[in-house]
């Protein structure tokens, strides 16, 4: 009768082995979570850009009703404006920036922090100019996220607050004249932006060509003095 040969004895990795092996995973996990911060922030970028198109067509509808005048007042805020019984855009959720961190005791109505910002130069004298009036609608931004002045991305938004509300960059007075350090993306280079023809655009934050915080007219950039201002002089 033939001999039946010992069974295999079972080998535990070795302290080394598990060394090299937890030190793999590490370097996997160190090279594949770039690419899923690439691909949320591209969400988040698409999303942001949804939001802004969606207001570009309320404010559309809105204007076409007030003979070409933007929305907001002296009185009035601007999203509160499109958000009437949901008449130009339907849920208040589209004034929330997907870069924007919420808390979930949010009620998502006019008492919820708003992203976006209008550029204030919109108004005179605290009444909404007509559209016609603006001399090159391709390059005047209307809408972007408004940030705080922080070195991270946050947002500056109020609830429902009083007209003109959330401006752009959070500025004090001529836009964008804020504070904010940087975009909302690829590490704060790049912002988008809604303009007056009401296509949406992703900018550069700063730079010799078009850039999101250009205020006048350059060789890279000639269209820089019309970009936050409707026409020259400007009021």
């Amino acid at each position: 009768m033939a001999k039946s040969s010992p069974r295999p004895v079972d080998r535990a990795f070795t302290l080394i082995e598990l060394i090299v092996v937890l030190a793999i995973i590490a370097i996997m996990m160190s090279l594949t979570y770039p690419v899923y911060l690439t691909i949320s922030q591209r969400a988040k970028a698409t999303k942001d850009m949804s939001n802004l198109r969606q207001i570009g067509m309320g404010t559309q509808t809105y204007m076409n009703d007030k003979d070409g005048a933007f929305p907001g007042s002296a009185t009035v805020t601007w999203m509160s404006q499109l958000e009437l019984n949901q008449k130009y855009l339907s849920v208040w959720r589209i004034f929330e920036s997907p870069f924007d961190t919420r808390s979930t005791s949010e009620q998502g109505n006019g008492t919820t922090a708003v992203s976006y910002g209008i550029n204030s130069n919109v108004y005179s004298g605290g009444v909404a100019i007509s559209a016609d009036k603006i001399t090159k609608p391709t390059v005047f931004i209307v809408f972007a996220p408004a940030q705080a002045s922080t070195a991270t991305v946050s947002f500056a938004g109020a609830g429902n607050s009083p007209a003109p509300g959330v401006k752009v960059l959070a500025q004090v007075s001529t836009p964008p004249g804020g504070n904010a350090q940087g975009g909302t993306h690829n590490s704060r280079t790049k912002i988008n932006a809604l303009f007056a023809d009401w296509h949406v655009e992703t900018m550069s934050w700063s730079g010799t060509g078009p850039a999101f915080t250009n205020t006048t007219s350059t060789g890279g950039d000639p269209d820089g003095n019309l970009r936050w201002t409707p026409y020259t002089p400007y009021p």
